[in-house]
């Protein structure tokens, strides 16, 4: 039994296996601490490139992103300024529009104040002939005529400013309707009519008219004997007196009418006075003679131009509006 038993093992022996352990438990350690290490390294290089990578990629995208920012401001920036042009051509265009316009309105206020003022001449110029022809034709159908082509004129033209002016030719045509066929019109048909009567005027008077008409006692005593004539008014007259008077009676009666054809107040108011004294030197008295010297000195009264005030203020309202607007 003693002889199986193996000896113990040399202490020597021992000695050296306890530090090669050790030491390839450190190499063992090492190479696994570096192997880690490299991995470590190469995880931490990987790492930074990814970073790199990635930061590279964002460097990239901040870029892009800037490029993109600078490209979206640029067109900002083009838009903004085909804002302003398009604003500025819409001004322009409206400016334009407001030009048109007022050129326009410029033209059309002109071709209206242009009508209206031809209007207004036509109508001026009517009313002065109506005012001639009222005062020296005495044409009162004529002058109404005329009065009625003026109010047509007068109502188209536009304004209040004209109310006034349109009631002025109202009365002022109410005035020339009241005056009839007119004063001379009148007053040359009554001497006509004048010396129509004056044919039928006798030249002798019986008694019983002397007496009927009021003649002196006297005068009616003696009327059946003789015939008293005043000779300071009617002496006597042969055939041949009688007609020279005749024709100078009816060339005094022509002469007045004339000067009412004329106007001429003082030369028919002559001519009537000298009518007038013919008269009792052609015809003996008698009621028809004085009817007749009636007649007369009521035609004597009568005035050519009477004063209407209404005549002519259309034309003298209308001028001074006219003179108002030039001033």
């Amino acid at each position: 039994m003693n002889d199986d038993v193996s000896p113990p093992p040399d202490p020597r022996s021992l000695r050296w296996i306890v530090p090669l352990a050790v030491v390839l438990v450190i190499g063992v350690g090492v190479a696994w601490g570096w192997t880690r290490w490299q991995a470590e390294q190469a995880r931490a290089a990987q790492a930074q490139a990814d970073a790199g990578l990635q930061l590279q990629g964002l460097v990239d995208s901040v870029e892009a992103l800037r490029r993109d920012q600078r490209s979206t401001s640029q067109r900002v920036q083009d838009a903004a300024a085909t804002n302003r042009v398009l604003r500025d051509e819409m001004l322009g265009l409206s400016q334009r529009n407001a030009l048109l316009e007022d050129n326009l309105a410029k033209l059309a206020d002109s071709t209206r104040h242009g009508a209206q003022a031809l209007q207004l001449e036509e109508t001026e110029l009517l009313l002065g002939q109506a005012a001639q022809r009222l005062a020296y034709a005495d044409d009162v159908d004529g002058a109404k005529r005329l009065y009625a082509l003026a109010a047509t004129t007068l109502a188209d033209v536009q304004g209040n400013d004209y109310l006034n002016l349109r009631q002025a030719l109202m009365q002022e045509r109410n005035a020339v309707d009241a005056l009839g066929p007119g004063v001379r019109a009148t007053t040359g048909a009554q001497l006509a009519a004048f010396a129509t009567a004056l044919e039928q005027v006798p030249e002798q008077v019986d008694a019983g008219t002397g007496a009927a008409a009021g003649t002196p006692w006297w005068q009616q005593v003696l009327a059946p004997f003789v015939t008293i004539t005043p000779t300071r008014t009617q002496g006597p007259l042969t055939d041949a007196e009688r007609v020279a008077g005749w024709d100078s009676l009816q060339l005094e009666l022509t002469l007045a009418r004339a000067a009412v054809e004329r106007g001429d107040q003082d030369g028919f108011t002559h001519a009537v006075d000298r009518v007038a004294a013919w008269l009792p030197r052609l015809w003996p008295d008698s009621p028809a003679l004085r009817e007749r010297r009636a007649e007369l000195q009521q035609l004597r009264t009568r005035v050519l131009h009477p004063a209407v005030p209404e005549l002519g203020s259309t034309l003298q309202q209308l001028r001074a509006m006219r003179d108002g607007d030039d001033r």
